[in-house]
């Protein structure tokens, strides 16, 4: 019988394309003991995601004992909001929890600055690790992970979701079985609002100190689907970006929109105090680190870029071109494959492709929603062949829970480890340092006005075929 702590170390196996038995199934029914679990990191995405979603869907097979958040507000709120169990401790010390605790998975959810030192923390401690994208903020702390996961040989599994969603399965599908033959380019641009957007500058997000920038926090999503559709390593990054909409008024330091004199005048203006789990999560607790979640969006202290365009080259000799602008007004992709049989164009909430029946404000609180009850729609993705007829192919869609990909990556993970996925959709430390490194070739690449090298970043070297 394999023993517990062996859980992400064989999901690690079956992600390079092994199927092997299952380590959770064996300890639940052999042993009568539940996976035990650390959350590091009490915001709302560590919280919702990756706190109550496993209390509510998974207690039958795992348990929290413990959270860690540096805010001892904030981590008292969320042993409430998540609803673990009375045995489960909080900590404001991550030293002092690993002291005491011996967690079989800590999962990862503080700014993303910060994510290298828990993953390290918890391979030197013998544990294994679930971290939220993106794996870390630049090349050196990247470098400082994939060492400390081959020194102490434990795993770290990166959250990847948008993998999971079926309609991106599609794609990934259609490509894998050359439905445009040879692919040679990709033209991919994504559009937030001024909604979603615009939450990203109210937030640590907007200093590049925290997220490493957009090409980095939101990206990272973007980088890893071009990857994985792909299936090859980025070789050469070039890349423009610029600040132009948001921040730039030194009159807004240290101005929120609680304080704010123009809250009557500002679109953007926000109150928090009528959102109740941000206001409970955040505000009350505010006092304790400093931390303000309704900050302006044009303080002066915003360093990262709001347009982006980014070039790369693969391996195999694909050319991507991306877009991502973070004040559009409206939320949606569009993604173009061009082959040498032919091309396919996916796209998702384009209003004027298709009828989109939520409003902006509401889009990304239903995508974030994981009570499973959304209704599933059609949508389409359109073949092309070369001198045929185009094909209308329709993909069964529901916008909760990251398009379908949340439930799907959480049941991979702990209720189905040892399931046969042909599309390799579980993400490793390889994946998630491909994705963090365009983005930091492509900052580096803004700051420089000069092409990058991927190869010469980490000791990671891009492959033709990528590594699974």
């Amino acid at each position: 019988m394999q023993n517990r702590r062996n859980f992400l170390a064989t999901i690690g196996t079956i992600a390079a394309g092994a199927v092997v038995s299952n380590p959770l199934k064996a300890a639940v029914l052999s042993e009568g003991e539940k996976l035990k679990l650390v959350l590091v990191g009490t915001g709302i995405r560590g919280n919702s995601f990756w706190g109550k979603r496993l209390v509510d869907e998974y207690s039958d097979i795992l348990e929290f004992v413990a959270l860690v958040d540096i805010n001892p507000g904030r981590v008292k709120y969320a042993a409430d909001y998540i609803g673990v169990g009375k045995d489960c401790k909080t900590y404001t010390d991550f030293d002092e929890m690993i002291g005491e605790q011996s967690p079989d998975l800590i999962i990862v959810t503080t700014p993303d600055a910060t994510h290298h030192q828990f993953i390290i923390k918890s391979l030197e401690n013998g544990v294994d690790v679930l971290t939220e994208k993106p794996l870390t903020t630049d090349e050196d702390k990247c470098q400082e992970i994939l060492d400390a996961e081959r020194r102490y040989k434990r795993k770290v599994i990166v959250g990847f979701n948008y993998r999971w969603s079926p309609y991106n399965t599609k794609i990934k599908e259609l490509l894998m079985n050359n439905a445009i033959g040879k692919l040679v380019s990709v033209d991919f641009s994504w559009m937030l609002n001024t909604s979603h957007g615009a939450s990203y500058f109210r937030r640590w997000h907007g200093q590049r100190e925290w997220s490493g920038t957009l090409l980095i926090h939101k990206a990272t999503h973007h980088f890893d689907l071009l990857n994985w559709w792909i299936d090859s390593d980025p070789d050469e990054v070039y890349a423009k970006g610029d600040l132009e909409f948001y921040g730039n008024r030194r009159d807004k330091s240290g101005v929120n929109c609680r304080s704010c004199d123009e809250k009557d005048s500002c679109p953007f203006f926000w109150d928090i105090t009528k959102s109740t789990t941000e206001y409970n999560l955040y505000a009350k607790h505010e006092h304790y680190d400093g931390y303000i979640r309704d900050n302006c969006l044009f303080r002066p202290e915003i360093n990262i870029y709001d347009k982006m365009n980014v070039n790369v080259k693969y391996a195999n000799n694909v050319y991507l071109n991306y877009m991502l602008t973070t004040y559009s007004p409206w939320e949606g992709w569009r993604v173009a494959f061009n082959g040498t049989e032919g091309r396919i164009e996916a796209f998702l909430d384009v209003p004027y492709l298709e009828d989109v029946q939520i409003s902006q404000e509401d889009m990304h609180r239903a995508e974030m929603d994981q009570s499973g009850n959304q209704e599933q729609i059609m949508k389409p993705i359109i073949l092309h062949k070369l001198w045929g007829e185009q094909e209308i192919i329709n993909v069964g869609y529901s916008r909760g829970g990251h398009g379908g990909g949340d439930e799907r990556l959480h049941d991979h993970i702990f209720r189905t480890p040892d399931a046969e996925d042909e599309y390799q959709h579980l993400a490793g430390t390889r994946d998630g340092a491909m994705s963090i490194l365009v983005g930091t070739a492509a900052r580096n690449s803004i700051e420089s006005g000069m092409p990058v090298k991927v190869g010469s970043l980490t000791t990671l070297q891009p492959r033709s075929k990528r590594l699974t």
